[in-house]
């Protein structure tokens, strides 16, 4: 159980014409000698099969790097933060873990600065206030911090932007506590949790929240902002790959991800593994925002959200595509990965690059709209 069945474009009522038009974007940024997006991949799967992934551009995006491993590993970032909330469901599902509960019934001294309405279900919403980044997190990553000093000042140092519930921001420190009741109730680190109760099971090799125990030359490099540039600190330092941060560590394989998307497409099952119920991802991949009396109406109605998935933000700037309807779910990245599945077309499109999104304004989405097009 280590990759979906491969079949040809055609076969899954895709237009290969379509398709290849996405393959020569991705182709076209990639080439010469200072190419606009160093590496990248497109993996795109239907109705259980996936059609071969492409691969384009080098390994790194210094010069001379060699060209892209087909077993390379990408940095997913954000996409890391909905698995982290898979993880959290499974523990909803068992019973140890109420959305509605207040954080501060698991976490006590998460009560400091005044968070104690804080609810569960804000965090996965991006509805809690919390700001995305601590305020010493540029310190914190320069003194190799290990990640329960981040856990710490999320807990005890963060100022709420605003009460839960009345308004949307997003928020990596609201999936850092996550990550954080996860590890309390369960008891494993939360790296540890997510391979034991997810990539175990599904069979994945080439995934993990960190780059522990993956050969380094297996990671995909990736450009980094100007604050890491020269800095052991970066996105391709030792340090932070093997930090495992969960808001944003996890690496993975186009192959192995696939299966995450279609055991999410499958209601929460693949092969004989059952990871969640269907009735459970279907809460996970739908609108929540209804759930906030308070939230206004625009921020309710164009700015979706599930539980940890975003929804597709149609006429919004952050929108995957106008081609795809607002019942698309999925996520993006900071390190230029995007990621959707649509239940009405069974089917699923990856993007996994190597320049930040704010680098490269519109390509995911172009690359996006292409592939949409070619679903019939």
């Amino acid at each position: 159980m280590t990759s979906l069945p491969l079949a040809k474009p055609t076969e899954l009522g895709l237009d290969p014409a379509r398709l290849q038009l996405a393959y020569d974007l991705l182709e076209d940024w990639t080439s010469g000698a200072d190419p606009e997006i160093p590496g990248g991949t497109i993996a795109v799967g239907r109705a259980g099969k996936l059609v071969e992934p492409r691969f384009f551009g080098r390994q790194g995006a210094e010069p001379g790097a060699p060209p892209l491993r087909r077993d390379g590993l990408f940095l997913l970032a954000s996409i890391t933060k909905p698995i982290v909330y898979m993880g959290a469901m499974m523990l909803v599902e068992r019973g140890l873990l109420n959305l509605s509960d207040r954080v501060t019934h698991y976490i006590p001294e998460f009560a400091a600065h005044h968070k104690e309405a804080t609810l569960v279900a804000h965090l996965f919403t991006h509805t809690s206030g919390l700001p995305d980044m601590l305020e010493n997190n540029a310190e914190l990553r320069k003194q190799h911090a290990p990640l329960q000093e981040f856990i710490r000042g999320a807990i005890r140092d963060t100022v709420p932007l605003f009460p839960p519930g009345t308004s949307h921001s997003y928020q990596s420190m609201g999936t850092l506590i996550v990550a954080e009741l996860v590890q309390r109730l369960s008891g494993l680190p939360i790296s540890k949790f997510l391979k034991k109760e997810i990539f175990d099971p599904l069979g994945l090799k080439s995934t993990g929240l960190g780059s522990v125990g993956f050969a380094r030359e297996r990671l995909v490099r990736v450009e980094t902002p100007a604050y890491q540039h020269n800095s052991d600190f970066g996105w391709n330092s030792p340090y932070w790959t093997e930090l495992g941060a969960p808001w944003g560590g996890m690496f993975s394989t186009p192959d192995d991800f696939a299966i995450i998307c279609q055991c999410l497409l499958n209601g929460g099952a693949y092969g004989d593994v059952r990871l969640l119920s269907p009735f459970t991802v279907q809460r996970m991949t739908e609108n929540r925002l209804d759930d906030y009396p308070d939230l206004p109406e625009p921020i309710r109605r164009c700015r979706r959200w599930g539980l940890g998935w975003q929804m597709n933000h149609v006429g919004e700037s952050d929108s995957w595509s106008s081609l795809l309807g607002p019942h698309v779910f999925g996520h993006t990245g900071a390190t230029g990965t995007m990621v959707w599945m649509d239940r009405e077309r069974d089917g699923f499109c990856m993007i996994f690059t190597t320049t930040p999104r704010a680098n490269a304004p519109g390509r995911l989405v172009q690359i996006s709209s292409a592939v949409a097009s070619a679903f019939h």
